[in-house]
């Protein structure tokens, strides 16, 4: 069957579950004369950044393809709403939230997913990102008036500053010729940073701050009024047909948690086409894991949210693959030396092993019973420490070496573009993840490679660092 799309940029096609159901809409944010009356703290920017130390801070720069909202005490906001209005509908969007800052997305203007800093947090409620929020009775108690509301599945949140993605397919409510709500409304599925986060949950009425009464057809609307947040690639896709979820069926999954410390040994596909075999998985309590390819020394991901599928591993003959259950963050694209030696930083890199004496040499358990990793490189012997932080942000590191050396250098990053926001601060792809320098490090390199930008620095006796994502 070939399609013909017309207006480019414009129109996309939507299948889910193998069925084709409508064309869709993707807000052309050259402006804001898709919504209606939009307040004065909403524009249009081309880039936009937080202060990841600072509440509800946004910077921007000009241009188009974002759209921001700047709320604050000072400055009062408003919620924006679509000119056009949706029933049953698909909606796929990207958003990022100042430090502290808080908004919504409510379909229709009535049904809200919450959006909020809900980073690091080991348990989220309705009210934090990802929640269907509740519902409000002013007639009730005090402490019954709020209910109804449904917490995401996990927290799958980003840190401030971070574009996070998020998918909802929506079913509206119905009504009879009368004008008799004769069917409920639906969450189909929410899918927050690649994580589904809510199935087929029953809105029993509008949540708390509606626009108005349920109705077949209504706007959608952006929360405006609580703090600093932005949005990009606006897409609303309205829906012939409702598409089926997850009946079940297949492999019972298999799934393993870090309740605990907890590690497991298995390959790990990085990203399509490109495997790590040897390759170790770390998880905690404080909700975030990370997976370590043992025959590069390479942090090859992190995740917030639960530890590990492993139902590709074991369901069968096993292909012996396991896959995070959180919100994934790549580090790299390929396994590859973390460590070469250079002449000066701006010489090439060398990501063969061949001819420099790497040999992994296992791990260790340190005194939480974590693993540092440790091989043999150039002569060499590396320990390479990798820790979940406490207040679960992220992961610190710590490379040591036993011999030092002024030209051993260490490959932190590469990625399309690399920037650094503050001191020692460093933003990674597009808004993907931080890496922070210890205090009193030396200053790293940005350079320029086939195209892509590479963050590079001197060992010395420790390279030690923090990646926030």
């Amino acid at each position: 069957m070939k399609l013909n799309v017309s207006k480019a940029g414009f129109a996309a096609i939507l299948w889910l579950s193998g069925t084709l159901l409508a064309y869709g809409q993707r807000l052309d944010l050259k402006d804001l004369s898709a919504f209606k009356n939009p307040g004065n703290s909403w524009s249009i920017a081309g880039n936009v950044s937080a202060d990841i130390n600072s509440e509800n801070t946004l910077k921007t720069s000009k241009g188009e393809g974002v759209l921001v909202n700047q709320s604050s005490a000072k400055k009062a906001g408003s919620d924006l709403y679509t000119l056009a209005e949706y029933g049953d509908v698909a909606l796929e969007l990207d958003y990022l939230v100042a430090k502290g800052s808080n908004s919504g997305i409510y379909l229709q203007g009535n049904y809200e997913i919450q959006i909020d800093d809900a980073w690091g947090l080991k348990t989220a409620s309705s009210s934090n990102n990802g929640g269907i929020y509740q519902r409000w009775d002013d007639t009730k108690p005090e402490a019954e008036k709020g209910f109804g509301g449904l917490a995401p599945r996990q927290n799958t949140s980003k840190a401030p500053g971070l574009w996070q993605h998020i998918k909802i397919v929506f079913q509206a409510p119905k009504f009879d010729s009368s004008g008799k709500k004769i069917q409920n409304a639906k969450m189909v599925t929410v899918e927050l940073n690649g994580v589904t986060i809510h199935e087929n949950v029953e809105l029993f009425g509008a949540t708390r701050g509606a626009a108005g009464a349920e109705i077949a057809k209504g706007p959608l609307r952006l929360q405006g009024d609580h703090g600093a947040v932005a949005f990009r690639n606006i897409q609303i896709t309205a829906l012939s047909e409702i598409p089926k979820t997850n009946q079940g069926g297949g492999a019972d999954p298999i799934y393993i948690d870090a309740a605990s410390n907890n590690m497991l040994r298995s390959f790990v596909d990085v990203v399509p086409g490109v495997r790590s075999v040897h390759a170790i998985s770390v998880g905690g309590p404080e909700k975030v894991a990370y997976s370590y390819d043992l025959d590069n020394g390479t942090l090859l991901q992190g995740w917030h949210g639960e530890f590990i599928d492993a139902t590709p591993m074991f369901d069968g003959r096993g292909n012996g693959t396991s896959r995070p259950l959180g919100s994934i963050t790549r580090f790299t694209s390929k396994p590859i030396l973390a460590i070469a030696k250079l002449a000066s930083s701006k010489a090439a890199w060398n990501p063969d092993t061949a001819g420099t004496g790497f040999r992994t040499k296992g791990y260790v358990l340190d005194k939480q019973e974590r693993p540092e990793f440790k091989y043999m490189i150039y002569g060499a012997y590396v320990t390479d420490a990798i820790k979940i932080m406490e207040n679960g942000q992220g992961v610190t590191r710590t490379v040591t070496v036993d011999k030092p050396s002024k030209d051993l250098y260490f490959l932190l990053a590469t990625a399309p573009d690399i920037e650094e926001v503050a001191k020692g601060l460093y933003l990674i792809g597009d808004k993907a993840y931080y890496i922070q320098l210890a205090e009193g490090s030396e200053k790293p390199v940005i350079r320029e490679v086939d195209g892509k930008k590479e963050l590079v620095a001197a060992i010395g006796n420790a390279l030690n660092y923090t990646i926030l994502f």
